[in-house]
């Protein structure tokens, strides 16, 4: 499973790249705002050169239009863009017209399988189902998951990518990779739960507490 981060904070990408299990980078709109830059396509540039992966870049505008030409600067800033348009028929003509051009493009706000197939069928590289908002509505975000997964692997002509979005917790991620989703978008800080069991905690303790009583130090040792 490929792990993106979702977010548009520079010194997290940079912290998480670091790691090296960083894959990509989902922003939005929302997620542009909080990081205060005041040049979202500078933001873009510069996240493209930290991390190799694909960059989500999203439109702002809503009609087809203006979409693609939004679109189409977007994808100018780096090889690794990937524009980001909203499931709407004008999103979904953007997506066809870019993806026929090379370019790779995330569909977003998706929270149907037909919603999904349609993206399949317009060429998109990645379908983001958005399993955190469906279960604040007590829908089941991960049985979307599951269906669209499904639906795609009957149809080996479908190369879009499963991007599990709106990610709340470490259980929607393990969730995600046994039902076979492609890719993950996690925030920086359910990432970093990731690591944390407290079993974990006691072990290194423990390991800790022993070794100072032998009062070695492999760095002095001969």
């Amino acid at each position: 499973m490929k792990f993106f981060v979702d977010t548009a904070d520079l010194a997290e990408i940079k912290d998480l790249a670091s790691t090296g299990l960083l894959d990509g980078v989902t922003t939005n709109p929302s997620l542009v705002a909080q990081s205060g830059a005041k040049s979202f396509i500078a933001l873009i540039e510069e996240i493209c050169k930290v991390v190799k992966g694909p960059v989500s870049a999203e439109v702002a505008a809503t009609d087809y239009a203006t979409m693609l030409k939004e679109g189409q600067r977007l994808a100018k800033i780096a090889k690794n863009v990937a524009v980001k348009v909203p499931l709407t028929p004008d999103g979904l003509k953007v997506c066809k017209a870019l993806s026929d051009g090379g370019t790779m493009v995330n569909v977003t706000l998706c929270f149907s399988a037909s919603q999904a197939i349609l993206a399949a069928k317009a060429g998109a590289s990645f379908i983001s189902p958005f399993i955190g908002r469906l279960d604040d509505i007590s829908t089941d975000g991960m049985q979307l998951v599951r269906d669209i997964v499904q639906i795609y692997k009957n149809y080996p002509a479908f190369k879009t990518e499963v991007l599990v979005a709106s990610i709340r917790h470490p259980l929607h991620l393990v969730d995600a990779a046994r039902i076979g989703a492609h890719v993950a978008t996690i925030p920086p800080k359910v990432i970093r739960q990731l690591y944390s069991h407290p079993l974990t905690d006691k072990g290194l303790a423990a390991f800790v507490a022993d070794w100072q009583k032998t009062g070695q130090s492999i760095l002095d040792a001969a």
